[in-house]
């Protein structure tokens, strides 16, 4: 079977018709749709009736739909300013989590009122959540007048917990947030813009001890959460520090602000995973 016939056969079974109905619709015998299906290749003219038919894009019949579709989308979002290219990557991220779902009568509901989130979500107060979590893997969106992102995790090869590092490393960073000192330091340097700084000034801006600092930042470092340098002075020489430009540490503070909250709630989502991550 070919392409073609694989991907007129997948559309026809999923919009429940038989060969003889879809032939009926585009003006081909029984037998013309079978040939196809079976690896024959309808006329060229018949290209468009037959998508319009099945609901899909020419590219969609020969397989080529979704290289197109990220092609298309990467030279949209490359075209335009940087902020409004990170609105619409999100509103896309958005009609991701629907299109997920895989129920079409989701769209009217929430696509049209949803999908440009920043109009609706000015007159809310709080956060708004929406989840899936599928045994093909999950997708997880927070939209706030104020914050929005968007985390997507396809369905790990084998076992999470063999993807991950062991669990005392685990441990360990989770333990390093839980410095009430350190996490008021990684607060603070998120606030400088990359910019390398010494432990006295760190010290000032904070009000932390010079000789707690230090020990903070070495464990920043030692966790590739922030890199040191050595800088000579008229005084000799001094260390200076710069958290990562990965911004490691921001998912995680998001994530986290997410199991403190309060008034957590679930905007919509689905829930149908069997299979255990771990």
């Amino acid at each position: 079977m070919s392409v073609l016939g694989e991907q007129i056969k997948k559309y026809r079974m999923e919009k429940g018709i038989t060969q003889e109905q879809l032939g009926q619709m585009i003006g081909v015998t029984t037998q013309g749709v079978s040939r196809w299906e079976r690896g024959g290749t309808p006329d060229a003219e018949l290209l468009p009736k037959l998508a319009e038919v099945l609901g899909v894009s020419i590219d969609a019949l020969f397989g080529r739909e979704e290289k197109s579709l990220a092609l298309t989308l990467a030279r949209q979002l490359a075209q335009l300013p940087q902020k409004k290219a990170h609105q619409y990557a999100f509103n896309i991220c958005w009609a991701i989590l629907l299109g997920l779902i895989g129920d079409l009568s989701v769209f009217d509901d929430f696509m049209n009122r949803m999908i440009e989130y920043s109009e609706p979500m000015n007159d809310r107060k709080g956060d708004y959540f929406a989840r899936i979590l599928h045994d093909s893997g999950m997708a997880h969106l927070r939209m706030s007048p104020d914050l929005g992102y968007f985390f997507f995790m396809q369905e790990p090869q084998g076992c999470l917990k063999d993807q991950l590092e062991d669990r005392e490393s685990l441990r360990q960073v989770f333990e390093l947030f839980a410095d009430k000192k350190l996490l008021e330091i990684v607060f603070f340097l998120h606030t400088v813009c990359m910019k390398p700084m010494d432990t006295s000034l760190i010290s000032k801006h904070t009000g932390i001890d010079p000789a707690e600092t230090d020990r903070c930042m070495e464990r920043l470092c030692a966790c590739n959460l922030a890199t040191r340098s050595v800088i000579a002075t008229a005084d000799g020489d001094i260390n200076a520090y710069v958290l990562r430009r990965e911004h490691f540490a921001i998912p995680l503070l998001c994530f986290a602000d997410e199991i403190a909250k309060k008034d957590l709630r679930s905007f919509m989502g689905e829930f149908k995973r069997e299979k255990p991550f771990f």
